[in-house]
């Protein structure tokens, strides 16, 4: 895992919403630079393990040149490296106190299942991205 070659996202991958947000960024990422690996791959347990403090971390990680970002700064770190439009989305999102985005983050977190559903495995790529994917 090296971030210096680009962005990794750790996302659910049973998660609907995680795969719904996923697919926005696979569609918004106009350089091609995002990575992504699923919480329950090899690649997040290797991080996990030279990080305690993802121990128990269910949902969105941004792993990058700045560090590892969790929970609504994962979020709005994906808005920077999305440039555009998104950029000022995510400077503007850090206006909002961390302790209220993360707030609002957690409550959607905790009910994403109920919400938007999940699946049974991991999403498969397509042949076309699997380059961008790790396990």
């Amino acid at each position: 895992m090296d971030p210096a070659r680009g962005p990794i996202v750790f996302f659910d991958g049973v998660c609907n919403l995680c795969n719904g947000a996923v697919n926005f960024l696979l569609d918004h990422d106009h350089s091609g630079r995002l990575r992504f690996a699923p919480l329950q791959g090899k690649t997040f347990e290797a991080l996990r393990s030279e990080n305690p403090g993802l121990a128990g971390l269910d949902s969105l990680v941004l792993a990058d040149g700045d560090g590892l970002h969790v929970r609504s700064a994962a979020a709005l770190g994906l808005c920077r490296h999305l440039g555009g439009p998104w950029r000022w989305l995510g400077r503007l999102g850090l206006l909002v106190p961390r302790p209220l985005r993360d707030w609002v983050y957690d409550r959607v977190a905790r009910n994403r299942y109920r919400w938007f559903g999940r699946r049974d495995a991991c999403r498969v790529p397509t042949p076309e991205l699997r380059a961008r994917f790790l396990d």
